[in-house]
């Protein structure tokens, strides 16, 4: 079997080119950088995503690593803008998604990593679940409470990881406003991020270190796996 692929991190251009792109997002400037964003965007990209086929099975084999420019791992950097009055064409960040092998069918959790000038971030779970999906994990966190907990409190988990999203003011329809599990009932979003810092991104640790991260999420995400319907 071949030696799983290196990466030694992302190069400083990697920000570099996102901050400049900020402040100049438009097309032409973008065509006159566009080797640039190939060097130093996409292609440490796609070598990351590369190097994390292998270390992402100490998750669950069921998320999946796919270095490819286009249908892969690396979300697009174009925006869509036909009902945005933003119509500024270009992401200014790096988005990368490690989906659920069920992902196309259903919306299942995923892991993703987020790059930008501003900030970055890892993020595990499920971001706006549709409504069937979401019902379920109400049903599931009603159900068996002290599992939830479980997962949701889980010293490792919750050591670098903080739950995050949106959550409805009141009750969701069925359920009491004084259910004792009511705000979690409330979430719209069932997601946990993790904020990382620019020096590592760059670490040829960062494999290392974000696979540890991914995997300190495990119960978090089998629970809602598990009460979604998919393989974990």
């Amino acid at each position: 079997m071949p030696s799983a692929p290196k990466f030694a991190g992302f190069p400083l251009g990697t920000l570099r080119f996102l901050e400049e792109l900020s402040k100049n997002n438009r097309r032409d400037w973008f065509e006159k950088n566009r080797e640039r964003y190939e060097s130093e965007v996409r292609g440490p990209a796609l070598a990351y995503i590369a190097a994390m086929e292998r270390p992402l099975a100490r998750v669950s084999p069921q998320f999946l690593a796919v270095p490819k420019k286009v249908g892969g791992s690396l979300m697009r950097i174009h925006r869509d803008v036909r009902f945005s009055k933003d119509k500024s064409p270009y992401k200014t960040n790096v988005g990368i998604q490690f989906r659920h092998a069920a992902g196309k069918d259903v919306h299942a959790p995923g892991l993703y990593l987020h790059i930008a000038p501003d900030g970055c971030f890892l993020g595990s779970g499920v971001w706006r679940p549709e409504s069937s999906a979401l019902a379920a994990i109400r049903r599931a966190i009603d159900a068996d409470p002290s599992a939830w907990r479980k997962a949701r409190d889980n010293k490792r988990f919750r050591a670098a990881w903080d739950l995050q999203g949106e959550s409805l003011k009141r009750a969701p329809k069925g359920y009491p406003i004084d259910h004792p599990m009511i705000e979690d009932l409330r979430r719209k979003d069932h997601i946990a991020g993790c904020k990382i810092e620019p020096d590592e991104l760059m670490s040829p640790d960062i494999v290392k270190e974000t696979t540890a991260k991914f995997v300190a999420t495990k119960p978090y995400l089998a629970f809602l796996c598990d009460a979604i319907g998919v393989e974990f």
